[in-house]
């Protein structure tokens, strides 16, 4: 797989036909990324064989993090834009901040797959829903919800969100966009794609959580 390394005194595609093939579909995922649901994108790194593309031989997550020296691509970015910032790194994953205008829940995808079932069969609000190659899948909430899920889950009856296997994200973490590579296990997948009615303003979290919660419960026991 080809991708582009990068270090704080520059970047070196390993295959120049990246930079050409690549280009604009990374571009135009990025655009609607910025443009139609107002999100902020940051150029991640990729990772092969273990090696991540940030040139860091000690990288303690290769293939799953924002490149350090990259600027990221502010929500409301046209196309246009989105090109000539991300034209300079061909072939970076697509990573979405988080805590800005969404936290995430995650928890074992199985587990994710079923709540988002009962989730819609009930009516509720939903936003999007991404499952990883690791098995996980984050469901995007209200910004705040990372910092508030302990509390949460407790007045929901739940003591120890570990024990669920539930996970708040929050600011100073990102997920890896679809359909990126994540850590070179494989692509990210949408479950639910994102909507003009719920991308920029997700639900808030107590109304899936219960549902979510259940539904964790139930698969490890």
């Amino acid at each position: 797989m080809g991708f582009t390394i990068g270090s704080s005194r520059g970047i070196r595609d390993i295959r120049s036909g990246t930079r050409r093939r690549g280009r604009s579909s990374e571009c135009t995922a990025v655009a609607e990324f910025t443009g139609l649901w107002g999100w902020d994108v940051v150029p991640g790194a990729r990772a092969a064989a273990g090696a991540c593309s940030c040139g860091r031989d000690d990288c303690r997550a290769p293939g799953a993090h924002p490149l350090d020296f990259a600027p990221e691509v502010p929500a409301g970015a046209t196309l246009d834009e989105v090109t000539r910032a991300w034209s300079a790194f061909p072939g970076a994953s697509v990573l979405l901040p988080v805590g800005r205008t969404f936290d995430v829940i995650e928890v074992a995808e199985a587990a994710g797959r079923r709540a988002l079932a009962r989730l819609e069969r009930m009516g509720l609000p939903l936003g999007p829903v991404i499952a990883t190659p690791e098995g996980r899948a984050h469901f995007f909430v209200a910004p705040g919800a990372a910092a508030r899920l302990p509390e949460l889950l407790y007045r929901m009856g739940w003591d120890d969100p570990a024990a669920l296997d539930l996970r708040g994200l929050g600011a100073g973490t990102y997920v890896t966009a679809p359909p990126s590579d994540r850590g070179g296990r494989g692509p990210v997948r949408w479950l639910r794609s994102p909507a003009l009615d719920s991308a920029s303003k997700p639900p808030a979290a107590r109304l899936l959580l219960g549902t979510l919660a259940y539904v964790a419960h139930r698969s490890r026991a």
